[in-house]
């Protein structure tokens, strides 16, 4: 089942639509448009078993010296065909792990970032490896400005953390977070993850335990989608100690409970916030949004991309750029844009994007536009009777048991797919 980061979803991407199309959305920005930036550093110190991002590890510091030059080339070659018309609202860094590179180097990206794009003080995100964190890093992201960080915890489990290739005791994290905390940044992130191997509905408790004792401002409870068939790394992973599928929904369930009934505001279907967070107040406005960094509040509808991999989003297109970083820094080096791949959207390709944002968003959603669909009507009175889904209306709604399926629903707006089967369910 697609993330619904976007739709049409990334699976439907085309070689059709690469760097003229990324030149014409570029140029098409009107003055003024508010734009969101994100940079990809597709390197990590250590590689996890479990991950299934573009990214590589950081061994030889010249090929990381060499992948930094060509983000620079990319991001100089986008301000050109820009040409200030863009309102610099957001940064994020993510990867792989952006504190994989020095931090002179990462406060120099920051720098030409705010100067190329005209920033005035962007909100600016990162996310970090504790395994490679360290004091320099705490202060190199205080001085850059870094308004929120996001950590990737995953467990607190020992036996979890050596099953995925991931072993950082709960004592690393307290001191990233207080070495963080004292230099003002207080905008902290925890990534964690359901469905791990040998993971039970006890050590999952254990490990909110120790989250709710460090409250961190945000918590993303992912479940862990196991595919070596796509991901090798991944391979290193004992596929007969995953939990199985009901034991999955039941450890999402616990961690729904446990995180809401500690004064955290749940956001779309795995996200959760403290009530003042931004993202928390965004949720009570009615204006969470979703993109290819999950729920947000960012209200841009143009997000701009850099690196290999990294994807850019317009009102009218997708496009990725080239995944493989040496082809990559290739293609950037000869003075071109990196897009590669994607999509161009219309008007019943946008509709039914907002109807599938509403719905992760606020579990609500105007659905008119399946009337005329014979499957999609099918599929929903399946999802009616198992009251996953109210109708009220023209609008359909999650009920608390739908919640865990909020992406299978979402699938009735998706046209690319075919009709909810029998095994959808336990997708």
């Amino acid at each position: 089942m697609p993330r619904y980061t976007s739709y049409p979803p990334a699976t439907l991407f085309t070689e059709e639509v690469g760097a003229e199309s990324q030149a014409r959305a570029l140029n098409s920005v009107a003055s003024g448009t508010p734009i969101s930036l994100y940079a990809h550093i597709p390197y990590c110190q250590s590689i996890c078993w479990y991950c299934g991002c573009n990214t590589g590890a950081a061994g030889r510091t010249q090929r990381l010296h060499a992948y930094l030059e060509a983000l620079e080339a990319e991001m100089t070659l986008v301000a050109k065909l820009l040409g200030g018309r863009g309102r610099l609202q957001r940064i994020a860094f993510g990867g792989g792990s952006p504190n994989a590179i020095e931090p002179i180097a990462f406060v120099r990206l920051v720098d030409r970032l705010v100067t190329m794009f005209a920033g005035n003080n962007p909100d600016i995100s990162v996310e970090i490896d504790p395994r490679a964190f360290s004091l320099e890093w705490a202060m190199t992201l205080a001085v850059a400005q870094v308004s929120r960080v996001s950590f990737g915890v995953q467990s607190f489990d020992p036996e979890i953390q050596a099953a995925i290739g991931r072993i950082q005791p709960v004592e690393m994290i307290e001191t990233c977070m207080a070495s963080l905390r004292a230099r003002g940044i207080r905008a902290i992130n925890f990534d964690l993850m359901y469905g791990l191997p040998y993971q039970t509905n006890e050590s999952l408790l254990t490990t909110l335990d120790h989250v709710l004792r460090m409250r961190p401002s945000r918590v993303a409870l992912f479940g862990y989608a196991h595919l070596p068939h796509v991901f090798p790394r991944q391979k290193r992973i004992d596929g007969a100690a995953l939990p199985g599928v009901e034991a999955r929904f039941e450890q999402a369930a616990i961690g729904y409970e446990r995180l809401v009934s500690d004064g955290y505001v749940p956001i779309g279907f795995d996200h959760f916030a403290l009530p003042d967070d931004p993202i928390a107040i965004a949720a009570a406005e009615g204006k969470v949004r979703r993109n290819f960094q999950g729920f947000t509040e960012d209200q841009s509808d143009v997000l701009i991309g850099f690196g290999a991999s990294a994807i850019s989003q317009f009102p009218d297109a997708i496009i990725q750029n080239e995944k493989n970083p040496g082809n990559y820094r290739q293609i950037v080096g000869a003075h071109q844009l990196a897009g590669r791949r994607g999509l161009t959207l219309n008007g019943e390709d946008r509709l039914r994007a907002k109807r599938i944002e509403q719905l992760l968003c606020t579990g609500r959603a105007e659905a008119s536009c399946l009337s005329d669909d014979i499957a999609a009507m099918a599929s929903l009175r399946q999802l009616l009777e198992r009251k996953l889904v109210v109708q009220d209306g023209n609008d359909i709604e999650l009920t608390d048991a739908g919640r865990p399926y909020a992406r299978v629903v979402a699938a009735l707006f998706d046209t690319t797919l075919p009709a909810l089967g029998a095994g959808s369910l336990a997708a």
